[in-house]
């Protein structure tokens, strides 16, 4: 970058006010630095021999940056958290060169509120998303949901825009989930394409008919768009963000890979499902082949690689030891997930972390790597970047969570506060229509399966955390659940189970 090309950058980061400022200025500010890029391509080609020699250009060479989510991946289904029955070796080899994250969180249990949460920085409560887009309504429960916009509103700053406002190239590959129409449309509002990535693949989860052998996750699609994204723009620096179906429902795979899985040691075991461990195995091959791309390319050193999951697991298909509860949950096992970030040079290989973190904090952290500090107002997540680089800690010891919502599974609506070592669940029926206890203390540190509620003999506390979590919603203009004028007892039921544990409506 030339001096004038600085000076240009640093005078386009000048304050602003309002997100919609904001995301005129990253949008123009991108057209404006392609212009510019393109001016001194010209004048270099065609100057005249006269011209005096440029400066010498001590910019450093921009981060590329791979952000790999699995889908519905528990805490206990990578290797480096001691399972030896799922199979993660380029996963754990990440961990290895990287830090990983024991107390890394969801902003929510569900997938669609963590991916508006990862991409804007904000929680999903702020941004009215608060449960998988487009939910259901249950209009004879007990309590009626709050009101949700139907996708990732336009307004919203994305991470893709954030990168290209600084010259990259973006790529999408792989589940979207923040617009109602699954099926991508080029140009279509809240699609990938309207949220800033230029190069995009969007899938859509399998019905339970279709061929194991066929593909059926996408798994193999996804890591062929992602291979040739990184042939094209190995000269560039580049955003690829691959977003996998894997492990969320339908359960479909190799027979042959699920037979090596049913003939492994525990396979019977309720933490441990065959089909699962064949998913996630094709998931971390195609992983591996990525990061091996990106080896050949000559682009390790200067490649930061994040791995996470957007919830917790399936309960029913396989238990989330040590936690409690499972994906839809806001036990610890719907909303503890793995994460790892390798850094090279800057992240201590094989480090752990136990600082609280959450999706919310994607977003600034990314921008602190872009050395961009402009950015909303209304941001939640904090930056991780002392926490990467070793340099300090998070100012943080709480996390919210927002669940306003029945699932078809029977799981009840519900909020969370986690301060600490301290969780205190609020139960929606019991605090808005006292209907069973209103809420539930658990102390993590000695109890992370969340087996023994000590909200009746510490009721100062259980009513202190109450009050913050009641607080911070009013404070982000959180939805809120409301006694339904139309409740039927008879038909309060919310749970429409198919044979295969899915919604059969």
């Amino acid at each position: 970058m030339t001096l004038q090309l600085r000076r240009e950058f640093r005078r386009l980061q000048r304050p602003i006010s309002g997100c919609a400022d904001l995301l005129v200025r990253i949008r123009r500010d991108a057209a404006k630095r392609r212009a510019a890029v393109a001016a001194a391509l010209l004048v270099a080609a065609c100057g005249p021999a006269s011209d005096p020699a440029p400066e010498a250009d001590d910019t450093p060479t921009p981060w590329n940056v791979v952000l790999f989510l699995a889908d519905d991946l528990a805490w206990n289904q990578v290797g480096y958290h001691g399972t030896t029955f799922y199979e993660t070796p380029n996963i754990d080899a990440v961990a290895a060169a990287g830090m990983t994250f024991s107390n890394a969180y969801s902003a929510n249990p569900v997938c669609s509120p963590t991916r508006a949460s990862l991409m804007t920085g904000k929680n999903p409560a702020r941004l009215q998303i608060t449960d998988y887009i487009p939910g259901s309504p249950y209009p004879y429960a007990r309590l009626l949901r709050p009101a949700e916009v139907p996708g990732l509103p336009l307004e919203e700053v994305t991470l893709a825009e954030l990168f290209k406002s600084q010259g990259y190239a973006t790529g999408h590959f792989g589940k979207w989930h923040l617009n109602v129409d699954k099926e991508y449309v080029p140009g279509r509002p809240m699609d990938p394409g309207s949220q800033g990535f230029d190069d995009i693949l969007t899938t859509v989860k399998p019905e339970y008919e279709d061929d194991p052998l066929g593909d059926a996750h996408h798994a193999r699609e996804i890591t062929d768009r992602s291979l040739a994204f990184l042939d094209a723009n190995r000269e560039q620096p580049f955003f690829l963000y691959v977003t996998h179906h894997v492990v969320h429902r339908p359960l479909l795979e190799d027979p042959e890979l699920i037979a090596k899985y049913e003939a492994k040691p525990g396979a019977d075991e309720p933490v441990n499902n065959p089909i699962m461990g064949a998913m996630i195995e094709t998931m971390d091959t195609g992983f591996g082949q990525i990061l091996d791309r990106i080896e050949e390319h000559g682009l390790t050193d200067r490649t930061i690689v994040i791995f996470y999951s957007d919830n917790g697991g399936f309960e029913q298909l396989q238990a989330q030891d040590p936690f409690r509860g499972g994906k839809a949950m806001i036990w610890e096992g719907g909303i503890r997930v793995p994460m790892v970030v390798k850094w090279p040079g800057v992240v201590e290989p094989g480090r752990s972390n136990d600082e609280l973190i959450t999706s919310d904090d994607f977003f600034p952290t990314i921008a602190g790597v872009l050395d961009v500090d402009e950015l909303p107002a209304d941001i939640d997540g904090l930056s991780l970047l002392p926490v990467l680089d070793g340099s300090g800690s998070l100012d943080r010891d709480t996390l919210f969570f927002h669940y306003p919502h029945y699932h078809h599974l029977g799981y009840m609506p519900a909020g969370a506060i986690r301060k600490g070592d301290h969780k205190l669940i609020e139960w929606f029926e019991g605090s808005i229509a006292g209907i069973g206890p209103a809420v539930s203390l658990f102390d993590l540190k000695a109890d992370p399966g969340e087996t023994t509620d000590l909200a009746a003999e510490n009721l100062e506390l259980a009513d202190s955390l109450l009050q913050q979590l009641v607080a911070w919603r009013q404070e982000i203009g959180a939805g809120e659940m409301t006694i339904n004028p139309g409740y039927e007892k008879a038909r309060h039921d919310w749970r429409f189970v198919d044979e295969h544990g899915g919604d059969a409506r």
